[in-house]
């Protein structure tokens, strides 16, 4: 009787073996070898169990959450296993037994909540437990790192490492690469992806008749160094940065903010660094000796929607616009929606709303009101002069200087007449 008490005592301790329903061992096929809690588990548990178990302490129903590493190791004190998971152990973590149960009332998640797991679903989280059930960070705040290239059984495909993550995916969701496409597809295709237009006619006879080893780099090679490969790279941050070019309320006004769009292009038509081309756009103008061009790239945090209208709440509306660029930041460099937390703590992201205004406060000193003037532009401004501007301005600014130290009642040339007199 001793014995079998051990036994099963040890059993339930250890938990190794356990039967997975028949649904999700053949899902398991579809789901990729190696499982990453950021890119895999996350989004599942984000959009499913958050509610209950995220960041929100409000919202939290027990001390279990999945947002941090403490959260899920939480001890389980209604469940006789301690733990919700317990890396390479199955049997003796508590949401295997939870999200594979067909009992409503201890299914995860629970009925009333409309929210369901799929096959698919349930077999990303038993590997990621079966493999070690390790939390990483979110991933906008993880450093990117080198993938090894994965395994593929069609060895013989890939021309590149690249075509081993494509082939990779194809081959765990059973499907086929296409056969290779003719020239001219190919053409197309490269041309509308780098430049969003389709080749002229010379462009395509010339790589018809290019039959040497480097054809396909030279056609790639040109459309780097084409103009329109930045206007094509431009359209995606342009969204992003909610690029008009008028004001969006009411009336909905001209805004002139097509300088700023130009330098865009400009930036990626010159393969600028990255981390030039976000620092130019957040802090241009806090540079020791900013120039013209890093001055206009802080236009970026000026593409909000602006009003003209008289009667509103001028501080609401100069609100709105800090919150404006907040929420933008976040997504555009955090890859995060932040906005959520102006309200309460995130409840799916890890941003809690003291770190809301704490990031709010660095786009709360623009010099503004909450309304923008009918006619011309919402201050501050710069005037933008082409070269030729450039050089007549600087001989009219000459030419007043002299008149001005002519007329200058301390010219010692009138000291001198004056004392003749």
């Amino acid at each position: 009787m001793h014995i079998t008490i051990v036994g099963v005592l040890v059993a339930l301790a250890t938990g190794c073996t356990v039967d997975k329903p028949v649904d999700i061992v053949e899902a398991e096929a579809r789901i990729p070898e190696t499982i990453s809690f950021s890119l895999d588990v996350r989004p599942i548990l984000s959009d499913r169990c958050y509610s209950c178990h995220g960041p929100d302490i409000e919202g939290r129903v027990t001390d279990l959450h999945f947002d941090t590493p403490g959260g899920i190791q939480a001890k389980l004190l209604e469940s006789s296993r301690t733990h919700a998971v317990r890396g390479g152990n199955l049997g003796g973590s508590e949401i295997y037994h939870r999200i594979t149960s067909d009992d409503p009332e201890y299914r995860m998640p629970p009925p009333e909540s409309n929210l369901s797991l799929s096959a698919q679903e349930k077999a990303i989280i038993l590997r990621w437990i079966e493999q070690g059930g390790e939390y990483e960070s979110h991933w906008a705040f993880t450093p990117p790192a080198e993938t090894s290239i994965p395994e593929v059984a069609n060895q013989d495909w890939p021309a590149d490492p690249i075509d081993a993550f494509i082939l990779a995916r194809l081959e765990r969701e059973g499907l086929y690469p296409s056969i290779e496409t003719s020239r001219v597809s190919w053409l197309r295709r490269v041309s509308f992806d780098l430049t969003g237009l389709p080749p002229t006619v010379d462009e395509l006879d010339t790589f018809l008749n290019d039959r040497s080893e480097n054809a396909f780099e030279n056609v790639v090679d040109q459309l780097l160094a084409s103009e329109s490969y930045g206007e094509r790279m431009a359209i995606e941050w342009l969204d992003i940065a909610r690029y008009a070019d008028s004001h969006g309320y009411q009336d909905d006004g001209w805004r002139n903010m097509w300088p700023w769009r130009d330098w865009v292009v400009r930036a990626f038509n010159a393969n600028q660094p990255y981390d030039e081309f976000v620092t130019d756009q957040l802090a241009g103008d806090l540079y020791e000796n900013p120039t013209r061009d890093q001055i206009l790239a802080t236009g970026f945090n000026r593409n909000h929607l602006q009003s003209q209208e008289g009667g509103i709440v001028l501080e609401e509306y100069r609100s709105d616009y800090v919150a404006n660029r907040t929420d933008t930041f976040g997504k555009a460099f955090l890859g995060l929606t932040v906005e959520c937390a102006r309200c309460h703590d995130h409840r799916y992201d890890p941003v809690s709303q003291e770190e809301y205004y704490g990031l709010y406060s660095f786009f709360n000193s623009v010099n503004e009101i909450g309304n923008i003037p009918y006619a011309g532009e919402a201050s501050p401004t710069i005037i933008l002069t082409t070269e030729e501007e450039d050089n007549q301005l600087a001989a009219i600014r000459l030419l007043i200087s002299n008149l001005e130290q002519e007329v200058d009642p301390g010219n010692v040339a009138y000291n001198n007449e004056f004392e003749t007199w």
